[in-house]
């Protein structure tokens, strides 16, 4: 079914007001029957501006006037450099059919619409939580045992360069989906001021280690030969939400399990397991960085237990079982193993992603800063592999040393 398109463009100097326009646009009734429209901005986002509008009918609780809010997310002022809006329509058209994703409501000039999630959104706390963290790892592994990566692909240009360095291109043949992460990283760094020789030479040490990270890591093997899945590729703690039963109001300081949503697929690009993996074990520390948070040896095995549970839940049909001979500790211990060696990327991934925001966003957040953090993690990370840390005779960094505890 076509997405229609509401001809408004969302307006950031303005806000509040857009945001009414475009809920009368989709639900032009609000506008002429009794009770107020009630619009509220999250602010937790920094790439996009995200407004949630609800009509506020007479006699119904909140968790019933929430069954009928929409959610409104403007893109970010020139994030067309570093987010492919075909792809990310892909993606949330087929997690929307498979209940993974809220409907997809309307589009409009600068975003779309989509049906409000019931929950509470997480904060990096929460990430850290048992009964979160093991719903987002059954979550994760059913994303990534059943979603088609053919979804978010398309057929490598194998006359591009780029194309060439990131397809992983043998005997004329490419042995990676395009896109990847690696080639979206890829477009980024290309993407980033060259003005100037500071940055011609920065930009030249980034391609360098990105050549080297696809080489090294673009071929890592998957569970059961899925070496690329769809990948969220952004599970920050925003875009996790825990869920609440329509039309139950849950007491504050519920600490019962319950099932999580992801939302926002802007990113979701085929790559490794363990770097999709790797980077929401990242995002444990928040956008403050505090790399004290990050998950130990033992949190990370028990996130573990619970994705390869799902995993191998959802991507093993009961009539293919036979052809399988199932090892859930080698599933365990292997991608253990990998997220460990991946532990750095997230940090280059963000870093680059910084750099380009900093130069174009119109939000208020310090992404130079930003960017120096998650190199940091980088570089830190690469000093460990290379022994060039211990030869310097440097204190190691307190992300590392939190890995490093059980």
């Amino acid at each position: 079914m076509a997405i229609p398109h509401i001809p408004l463009t969302f307006d950031n100097a303005d806000a509040d007001e857009s945001a009414l326009e475009l809920a009368y646009a989709l639900n032009p009734s609000w506008k002429h029957t009794e009770g107020r429209v009630e619009v509220v901005r999250f602010t937790d986002g920094i790439t996009n501006t995200l407004s949630k509008a609800t009509k506020i009918w007479p006699g119904r609780t909140e968790s019933q006037n929430d069954d009928d809010s929409i959610l409104m997310r403007a893109y970010g002022e020139g994030t067309d450099v570093i987010i492919d809006r075909e792809r990310e329509m892909k993606a949330h058209t087929l997690l929307a059919s498979m209940d993974l994703a809220p409907p997809l409501l309307a589009r409009f000039n600068n975003g779309l619409m989509y049906k409000f999630v019931q929950g509470d959104v997480c904060t990096p706390e929460d990430l850290r939580r048992p009964e979160v963290y093991r719903q987002t790892a059954k979550l994760l592994g059913q994303w990534h045992g059943t979603l088609p990566v053919s979804a978010i692909t398309r057929t490598p240009d194998l006359d591009v360069e780029a194309d060439q360095r990131h397809c992983g291109v043998k005997n004329g043949k490419h042995t990676r989906p395009m896109p990847n992460i690696w080639s979206v990283m890829q477009s980024w760094i290309s993407a980033l001021p060259n003005g100037t020789e500071k940055e011609r030479e920065r930009n030249k040490l980034l391609d360098g280690e990105l050549a080297e990270l696809s080489e090294r890591f673009g071929e890592t093997p998957g569970i059961d030969g899925k070496d690329y899945i769809f990948s969220h590729t952004d599970l920050l703690a925003g875009n996790v939400i825990i869920q609440k039963p329509s039309g139950v109001e849950l007491p504050n300081g519920q600490n019962k399990e319950r099932p999580v949503s992801f939302i926002d697929y802007e990113y979701s690009t085929p790559g490794p397991a363990a770097f999709d993996i790797a980077n929401h074990f990242a995002e444990w520390a928040g956008f403050d960085c505090d790399h004290g948070a990050v998950p130990t040896k033992s949190q990370r095995r028990d996130f573990l237990k619970h994705y390869v549970g799902s995993f191998r839940f959802h991507s093993i049909s009961l009539t293919d079982t036979a052809s399988y001979e199932i090892d859930f500790q080698k599933d365990i211990d292997q991608l253990y193993n990998q997220i460990d060696q991946f532990r750095g990327l997230p940090g280059f991934y963000w870093g680059i992603w910084a750099l380009i925001q900093a130069t174009i966003s119109q939000i208020d957040f310090d992404y130079t800063t930003y960017a120096d953090q998650r190199l940091g993690e980088y570089w830190a990370w690469k000093a460990e592999e290379n022994g060039s840390r211990v030869v310097g005779d440097r204190e190691m960094p307190l992300r590392e040393r939190r890995w490093a505890e059980e």
